[in-house]
């Protein structure tokens, strides 16, 4: 398990380099578009995942636009859902101090909300309605938090609000992790007052795992309520039904 950690380490920290160049290099060419920094996370997430050798899979249609509502499991959601598409992440303020992580999110165009700030929000839900115009989806996690995949939380309805004012399109995005070995896929999920570092040292270490992510139809809505609900009951049944297609 430490070889296989130190040696995916090492490949990580190589592949981040490349990474960051490249996007030196996009940068030096002139400005940076908010769907140009969208399509360099996309393809930054599927380089580290293919470095790493995680696999995805992928059943429905991958939204071009509008609003992506997705259960939260761990940090390894946003390079799963990163390299399955092209999108803007709805993060909590503190990945922006993290290490790499904190310098990929904002050069990818991430909205950063404190969720304990109502102002926060407020800014945040205008945020997303202009980002809404444009031809690349929003991805955000209503639950609020992370958790151990058990159970999926109540969701928070106040980012559906732009969508409905928008009248964008709202698309339910479930993940589930499987591991090779059979282990629980709690054991994967980064949750409660976990450290970062240890954690991605056991992720790092792990004998083999994929990502399974499913898309939805997507919908208008007429009230955020509902539009919380609605997808609520979606995730938690996409969730619930283990027969995926691979793609």
């Amino acid at each position: 398990m430490r070889l296989r950690a130190f040696r995916r380490a090492a490949a990580l920290a190589f592949i981040l380099m490349v990474c960051t160049v490249r996007l030196g290099w996009a940068r030096l060419r002139g400005a940076l578009t908010l769907e140009a920094r969208a399509r360099w996370v996309h393809e930054s997430s599927r380089m580290i995942l293919a470095g790493l050798g995680i696999g995805f899979v992928v059943e429905g249609e991958t939204p071009a636009a509008g609003l992506v509502a997705a259960n939260h499991l761990s940090y390894l959601d946003i390079l799963i859902f990163g390299a399955a598409m092209p999108c803007f992440f709805v993060a909590k303020t503190e990945i922006a101090r993290w290490p790499f992580f904190g310098m990929a999110t904002r050069n990818g165009g991430t909205i950063y909300i404190d969720r304990a700030s109502r102002a926060s929000a407020c800014r945040v839900a205008a945020e997303i309605e202009e980002r809404l115009a444009l031809p690349v989806p929003v991805l955000f996690f209503p639950e609020g938090t992370s958790t151990d995949g058990s159970s999926l939380l109540r969701f928070h309805a106040r980012l559906f609000e732009p969508a409905v004012r928008a009248g964008a399109m709202v698309t339910s995005a479930s993940i589930r992790y499987v591991l090779q070995n059979g282990t629980a896929e709690r054991e994967l999920c980064w949750f409660g007052d976990d450290a970062f570092l240890p954690h991605l040292w056991k992720v790092l270490g792990a004998s083999g795992f994929s990502a399974e992510v499913r898309f939805g139809e997507p919908h208008l809505y007429l009230d955020r309520r509902t539009a919380a609900e609605q997808t609520h009951t979606e995730i938690l049944a996409m969730r619930t039904d283990k027969e995926l297609i691979l793609q």
